[in-house]
């Protein structure tokens, strides 16, 4: 495939990366419905669902481009540098977009999204704890896989605490069975996981076309891997957490949209950077660490905080001001942080 690509012009590299993107989003789409209906089916309450089992359907598309991404570093076929600086990039500019942009379209959308208080602490302060360890962990300039183990382990034990959390509290009635497609038996539920499973192999080969596709481009032009990273594969790879908040809001299971929305910012960062570091270790670009991790770890607390002083009320012009952060953090990136 590098070799096929190689021979191409930029042009040509362009519109298969371009494809490939299209390929990685409907994949990941596919298996997402998929997999929320598998969870409806063993009644899961819609927050849970969110936070857990969606949020890591969502993140198909970052988890597989670090996997894939680690195994091109270990081979050698993929330079270590440029090959951590698109999918860290890529991760980082994916959970920004989505507790700003994607947020602030959500609520436009539904004019208001309520939190409530124990959602802003048992998921919200996660999220914002994540941005920080990664922050930490990173600040020597690499991931090891120490720390990859450290942040897989973390996600590990947050979904079991989440989940032994979840079969105290749950209520049949959170669930909102009739606006969600499910499998109504055994056979249906082997079905629906070969598809997901299926969906999941299609978004892999997404994945590895469009990583190659910006290597390349990277070594081309020139242009920073993590910028690239940040943002247009960010964007890319955060719109099957756009679709999915979307028809949550449409069915008026708000708990999928807000789960989905911050599971992501946790799910992002301990599977993805800490799933690939344990395969290959990671180069942190500096970017990462004096810009793009400090901004989403400030985004988040300014997130908590409105909400905290608004009781859990995120109106229009929360979501203007979040957007507007958005744009912000990207005119700043390219403008000051352009280079790794």
């Amino acid at each position: 495939m590098n070799g096929f690509l190689a021979a191409q012009s930029l042009a040509a590299n362009i519109v298969f990366g371009l494809s490939a993107l299209v390929i990685l989003v409907l994949s990941a789409n596919l298996a997402v419905k998929k997999l929320i209906g598998l969870a409806d089916h063993f009644h899961l309450s819609t927050t849970f669902m969110g936070v857990t089992v969606v949020s890591l359907a969502t993140s198909i598309p970052e988890i597989t481009a670090h996997l894939v991404a680690s195994v091109g570093i270990l081979r050698g076929t993929m330079d270590r540098q440029i090959g951590s600086a698109i999918v860290l990039g890529t991760n980082i500019g994916s959970d920004v977009v989505q507790q700003t942009l994607i947020l602030g379209l959500v609520v436009f959308m539904t004019g208001v999204l309520s939190f409530r208080r124990y959602f802003l602490w048992k998921s919200m302060v996660p999220m914002i704890g994540t941005t920080i360890m990664c922050l930490v962990l990173g600040w020597d300039r690499s991931y090891s896989r120490l720390d990859g183990l450290i942040l897989f382990g973390t996600f590990i034990g947050y979904m079991y605490y989440l989940y032994v959390d979840e079969r105290k509290h749950y209520k049949r009635e959170d669930n909102v069975q009739e606006e969600v497609d499910a499998p109504k038996n055994g056979r249906q539920v082997m079905w629906w996981t070969v598809i997901s499973l299926a969906a999941m192999g299609f978004t892999v080969l997404g994945a590895q076309i469009a990583l190659n596709v910006t290597e390349l481009i990277v070594v081309r032009t020139g242009i920073s891997g993590s910028l690239i990273g940040v943002v247009l594969l960010g964007v890319a790879s955060a719109l099957p957490e756009l679709t999915t908040a979307v028809s949550g809001v449409r069915h008026n299971a708000h708990g999928i949209s807000l789960g989905t929305l911050v599971g992501s910012n946790i799910t992002n960062p301990l599977v993805g950077i800490g799933g690939g570091a344990l395969v290959s270790g990671y180069w942190v670009p500096r970017s990462l660490v004096h810009w793009d991790l400090p901004w989403e770890a400030v985004t988040g607390l300014i997130l908590w905080g409105l909400l905290w002083v608004t009781r859990g009320k995120l109106g229009k012009w929360g979501a203007f001001y979040l957007t507007i952060l958005y744009f912000v953090y990207i005119v700043l990136r390219v403008v000051f942080f352009a280079a790794d």
